[in-house]
């Protein structure tokens, strides 16, 4: 049985917040399991990671829970927060405090193959 969680997001547009919260309660939900967790924010999603993206957006009208809000819940449960180096392109690199690390199309692609891994796409 693999005992880690990764969730790329790539296709997951910002402009669409309904969207944003089912990957980051996953996160949180299988973190809280006890499983390593890695969500890697890249292409259209990796606006999330940036300062003052996530933090006006919300997945249901009349909420006060954030987007932002799920990341930070994720991420003190103890899921890890990566963007990938062109997203930093696309949307620069004034990024929120939980995007632990920087990594590469080559580290993306080996981890999602890795035995031990589950990965999930949003």
């Amino acid at each position: 049985m693999a005992d880690k969680l990764l969730i790329i997001m790539v296709n997951t547009d910002p402009k669409n917040p309904s969207e944003l919260g089912a990957p980051f309660f996953q996160a949180t939900v299988a973190a809280a399991m006890e499983y390593e967790v890695e969500v890697i924010m890249t292409g259209r999603a990796g606006e999330l990671a940036k300062k003052g993206v996530a933090e006006n957006l919300f997945v249901q009208e009349g909420s006060t829970k954030s987007v932002y809000d799920f990341i930070k819940d994720a991420h003190e449960a103890g899921a890890h927060f990566k963007v990938c180096t062109p997203t930093l392109d696309l949307w620069g690199n004034d990024l929120i405090p939980e995007i632990e690390e920087t990594v590469g199309g080559a580290y993306v692609i080996g981890q999602a193959m890795d035995d031990d891994t589950v990965t999930f796409t949003y």
